[in-house]
């Protein structure tokens, strides 16, 4: 079942629907959370939150957007209020461990140490680049649903990524020249 089913059964208050749809998107949306606020506990509140939104409003959804989009959307603002709660709104993202399953050990050891490569640059972005390439490519969402979840104008999201990879393959270079 695509995500647009799961949402119209949700809307009509099917729980196993929800309960699909929740263990689809969790990780995802506290991976977006915890790399836009840096601490674990805001970021599990705001999958709760979020979800709970979904629960709420999922008969309201209009399709105007992909389902991922409207959630990543809820998700950001769910986040955006707690913060202001919390009088902060400071933004660092830090990237999500992903596992290596290659079982050469000398090939593991490069991956390992392309990875910490890989994430020391990422870490150098702005926490506005860093959601983008989080946003782009790890959650496949195109730079029009980028730009609507980070709600900000198309050329934006793209400036954003242009100068974001650019910084990565610069900082990528400088550790391969050591």
């Amino acid at each position: 079942m695509d995500d647009t089913e799961l949402i119209e059964r949700v809307g009509a208050g099917d729980k196993r629907a929800m309960h699909a749809f929740y263990m689809r998107h969790n990780d995802a949306v506290y991976s977006f959370a915890v790399s836009r606020c840096g601490n674990a506990e805001l970021a599990s509140d705001c999958v709760h939150d979020t979800m709970l939104d979904v629960w709420r409003s999922a008969s309201r959804f209009a399709g105007r957007s992909s389902v991922k989009t409207w959630l990543f959307s809820i998700a950001r603002n769910k986040l955006v209020d707690a913060l202001r709660r919390r009088g902060k709104l400071s933004f660092v993202d830090e990237m999500p461990d992903i596992e290596d399953t290659e079982p050469n050990p000398e090939a593991a050891a490069i991956a390992a140490a392309e990875k910490a490569r890989l994430h020391h640059c990422i870490n150098g972005l702005s926490g506005a680049q860093q959601s983008a390439i989080r946003l782009a490519f790890l959650e496949d969402l195109t730079y029009p649903e980028v730009a609507e979840v980070e709600d900000v104008p198309v050329g934006t999201i793209k400036t954003r990524i242009h100068h974001a990879k650019q910084a990565l393959m610069r900082c990528l270079e400088k550790g391969l020249r050591r």
